[in-house]
């Protein structure tokens, strides 16, 4: 199985691409989509769509895993990370793969076994499953990696959050 892992956000999408197959666990691509602050939000979204779709079309990714809103103290930082799942979402919906949303929490407990860990332990951990010499560079990829580390091994055995429509 092939999962694309995506840590949304305006400024940095982390995006990680996942193969499975039983335990075993091989990244095949790891990153982020930038775009730059000073540009319009509707060319920002539709990059991140755009390249969104381009990483479906090289991948073929049998799922796409995103994490869930993450309602913090600034609610302008959940609106636009809010756009941004929208733009992931909307190049999903073009090319017919499902998407399935999980909870931070519930994403550190299935990569570090603690629904509480810290960013450099994510990677660390991620590290460690992927077999990776060093951590991804950023933290964004390293949670798009999680992400989909978490769906190869939960989507199987349980039904992941519906995304609300």
């Amino acid at each position: 199985m092939i999962v694309l892992g995506i840590d949304p956000g305006m400024a940095e999408t982390g995006f990680g691409v996942v193969r499975s197959a039983g335990s075993r666990f091989r990244a095949l691509s790891h990153g982020v989509i930038s775009t730059p602050p000073g540009d319009p939000a509707e060319q920002r979204l539709a990059e991140i769509q755009r390249e969104v779709a381009a990483l479906i079309g090289a991948h073929e990714p049998d799922a796409l895993a995103i994490e869930d809103l993450y309602v913090g103290r600034n609610p302008r930082t959940v609106l636009l990370v809010g756009q941004a799942r929208g733009a992931v979402m909307a190049a999903c919906g073009q090319a017919g793969v499902p998407v399935a949303a999980y909870a931070p929490a519930e994403i550190k407990t299935a990569v570090c076994g603690f629904g509480r860990a810290e960013k450099s332990q994510v990677a660390q951990m991620v590290s460690a499953i992927l077999g990776l010499a060093q951590p991804p560079h950023t933290t964004h990829a390293a949670d798009a990696l999680a992400v989909a580390i978490c769906h190869s091994q939960r989507g199987r055995r349980n039904p992941p959050t519906e995304l609300a429509g």
